[in-house]
């Protein structure tokens, strides 16, 4: 009988040549422990998914409770589940402006192509603005919007009509014109190095999407739910974008994403055809029941007003010879350091004594860090010492 290694090993896909392949047994709160049975302090939340630590016991509960009701009954949008009818609610009762008409995906690229569709659709118009070193996912659409010729040249041809602007440049803005359909931004540049672009371009930038008519969207698939400080983002810069889009720690640790318009324009979906964007597993019920479990946690603790506290603990501990700088905002963070040999050894190095850290080869010297909201101090305060044992050696 093979293995759970060899399985690994012979029949999943790779997205690698050298996948970290760390054999899990379980998670709970801020920890992961592998079968070897060493614990690691979860520093980046599987990508800013974990946000209430895994296995939050309320998010269990719900997802208990709607396994016994039942689970997937109807392709989205044809019959009412509770599950997304309260979520839909709830998440309508909090997000900012008025952006009150809910769609539920499975992941945050297709919340990205529903809202690239959706300006589109809204608008009668075709063309598309995105910025540089930005990331929007890896489907066709939200490739084409993704400033990072890395993902995009080798899938080349990509959707046609795409221009691509410097992030955090007010004096480029005037590329916005009567033709656009819609302007794609994350908030907070993560993929691209965790970088916090001013309030003054992000007025400027909801000053001439409205003066234009172009729709403005907000990627905050990992800004969003509490990472910055506020439930989202946007409040950060005072703004609120024509349509939001969601996932990653929306879900309690399951699968989903959304986006998020005035009904006004979501309507534009109904008609011209009549389901012009339909999903089978979108806003499954499992998945809303844990949403639903994990945001009514993260507004009653308010745990987005740990976010930072948690940036201050960071900043403070991490205020070393070696670290070039610390990047970002709340929870959302990025270690910059020296060369792309000292960032892996680090990184190496810190899993070996128990700390997960985030690293890719496209963002070569830049560590991310993003704890679980809840995560106790003296939690972070320890793993943070042993990222200070190995800067600099």
């Amino acid at each position: 009988m093979t293995t759970p290694r060899e399985q690994f090993q012979r029949h999943v896909a790779w997205t690698s040549h050298a996948p970290m392949a760390l054999e899990v047994d379980r998670a709970e709160g801020p920890y992961i422990w592998l079968t070897d049975g060493r614990r690691l302090t979860d520093l980046i939340s599987g990508i800013a998914v974990s946000s209430l630590g895994h296995r939050h016991e309320a998010v269990l509960a719900a997802i208990r409770r709607q396994l016994d009701r039942h689970l997937h009954v109807m392709v989205y949008g044809e019959f009412i589940q509770e599950a997304q009818s309260a979520l839909a609610a709830l998440l309508a009762s909090v997000l900012p402006g008025d952006l009150s008409s809910i769609y539920f995906t499975m992941s945050g690229t297709e919340a990205n192509e529903g809202a690239l569709k959706l300006a589109k659709k809204a608008t009668g118009r075709t063309r598309l603005v995105a910025f540089d070193r930005s990331y929007h996912g890896d489907t066709h659409g939200s490739l084409s919007v993704t400033g990072r010729s890395v993902y995009r040249e080798p899938f080349l041809p990509l959707l046609p009509d795409v221009t691509f602007l410097p992030f955090d440049r007010v004096d480029a803005l005037d590329a916005i014109d009567n033709t656009v359909a819609a302007v794609i931004t994350e908030p907070i540049q993560g993929e691209g190095g965790v970088r916090v672009p001013s309030r003054a371009w992000h007025e400027a930038l909801r000053d001439r999407c409205t003066e234009v008519g172009a729709l403005l969207i907000f990627d905050e698939i990992q800004t969003g739910m509490g990472r910055t400080g506020t439930l989202f983002a946007a409040e950060q810069f005072g703004v609120v974008p024509d349509i939001i889009t969601l996932a990653k720690a929306l879900g309690g640790g399951m699968p989903i994403g959304a986006f998020a318009s005035r009904p006004e324009i979501m309507g534009a979906l109904r008609e011209n055809p009549s389901l012009s964007h339909v999903t089978t597993f979108g806003g499954h019920p499992v998945s809303c029941a844990a949403a639903h479990a994990a945001l009514e946690v993260l507004v009653q603790e308010r745990l987005h007003e740990r976010a930072p506290g948690i940036e201050a603990r960071v900043r403070k501990a991490l205020h070393i010879p070696g670290v070039v700088e610390v990047r970002g905002m709340g929870a959302m963070l990025g270690m910059v350091l020296s060369s792309p040999e000292e960032t892996a050894r680090v990184v190496s190095a810190c899993l070996a004594d128990g700390v997960l850290l985030g690293w890719t080869l496209h963002s070569d010297t830049l560590v991310r860090i993003a704890p679980p909201l809840n995560i106790p101090n003296d939690t972070l305060d320890a793993a943070l010492e042993i990222i200070r044992q190995h800067v600099g050696r």
